[in-house]
């Protein structure tokens, strides 16, 4: 959609990249840093200044105490992240638990790697976990659960219940979790992200993967991060070092100041999306398209029944790049079966104010029309 949208040289609402630089000061750091003879290879796991900002900023918001030295990671970006983990933890056969609707990295990674999806569908409007069909996810092959929280592309933040009963069912199957956390400090109405980490006997199953892009607005750097117990992230390690080896040290030396940025710049960049969120939202339920709930990330979904459209979500979404100059992605995208919802779509408003209004008032004109 993102080709399409340049085609056609549409807003592109899609894609879920910012376009407003990230914090300035962050972005100076790195640029100072590449003049200071510090260019050449830095460790494979990482920078020890990211990686010690890593495990300050988990202690920090989270409670679990990590050990910069043993038990973080840096990839190159998040993707990465999730591919390493997936490559320390997998073998053929082994069967993972994931929740769809999904990010589309995950299953590709999971069925190169010769392990067997396990897709437990969450329904819309409120995306609640269902509490049989997890519990039937669930066997004797269960190496791995996959989680997302919160959610792309919902906007879903899981409840502390539904973590509860997913740890649950990993303790009781002696299994592993990978959560994919990019979207942490994006939370609003006064929600808090909780990983699985910090839930009680969950230290040494879970593997945390964190997100430098979503997190400071700077999605072109690619750093990530994983944090794991010791053996979990040496094994993580060996997978990242056959596959990109490392990342800038100036990126990563920058990312490590802005993860020891203060209180205020975390909840201000929550509270700037949230404020986008509701201003596409309300200017979506103004055009006819009504929004289904979100609590974190980047995205809203909306029903695109509202405005009278009787083609699919994929014809709808061509249709608004071509006429209106807008793009979305339809939902049935982040399924792995045909009979996905075809209904919804998914707008990005991690963008610029005025772009969110420009978008707004052109799909106003085409449903008016």
């Amino acid at each position: 959609m993102s080709a399409v949208a340049v085609k056609h040289q549409a807003i592109n609402l899609g894609q879920g990249f910012p376009d407003t630089e990230g914090p300035r000061d962050v972005v100076e750091f790195a640029a100072r840093a590449l003049l200071d003879q510090q260019n050449q290879y830095p460790p494979l796991a990482g920078h020890p200044a990211l990686r010690e900002a890593v495990a300050a900023v988990n202690r920090r918001f989270y409670g679990p105490d990590i050990d910069p030295a043993t038990e973080v990671v840096v990839t190159s970006g998040g993707t990465e992240a999730l591919t390493a983990a997936m490559m320390a933890l997998l073998n053929p056969g082994d069967e993972v638990v994931v929740f769809e609707p999904l990010y589309d990295t995950y299953l590709p990674v999971i069925r190169m790697l010769g392990a067997w999806p396990k897709i437990v569908r969450l329904e819309p409007p409120d995306w609640a976990l269902p509490d049989a069909a997890l519990r039937e996810a669930f066997g004797a092959r269960t190496k791995l659960v996959l989680m997302n929280s919160p959610m792309n592309p919902t906007g879903k933040v899981f409840s502390a219940a539904e973590l509860g009963l997913i740890a649950e069912l990993v303790r009781q199957y002696d299994a592993y979790v990978i959560g994919d956390e990019v979207y942490e400090h994006l939370v609003f109405d006064g929600l808090r992200h909780l990983p699985l980490m910090a839930l009680p006997g969950m230290r040494e199953r879970c593997l945390r993967v964190g997100s430098a892009g979503k997190t400071f607005s700077l999605t072109g750097w690619k750093i990530g991060y994983a944090a794991a117990a010791a053996p979990l992230a040496a094994l993580v390690a060996n997978a990242h070092q056959n596959l990109t080896f490392t990342r800038p040290p100036n990126l990563q030396r920058a990312v490590a100041f802005g993860l020891g940025k203060d209180e205020a710049y975390f909840r201000g960049f929550a509270a700037d999306l949230g404020r986008k969120r509701d201003r596409l939202r309300a200017g979506l339920a103004r055009v006819g398209l009504k929004c289904l709930p979100c609590s974190g990330s980047y995205f809203l979904i909306a029903d695109i029944r509202g405005v009278g459209f009787m083609g699919s979500d994929v014809e709808f979404c061509l249709t608004i790049t071509k006429e209106a100059k807008v793009t979305a992605i339809p939902l049935s995208a982040f399924y792995d079966q045909p009979d996905a919802p075809k209904h919804l779509v998914r707008f990005a408003f991690c963008k610029r104010e005025e772009v969110l209004d420009e978008a707004v008032a052109r799909l106003g004109a085409l449903c008016a029309a």
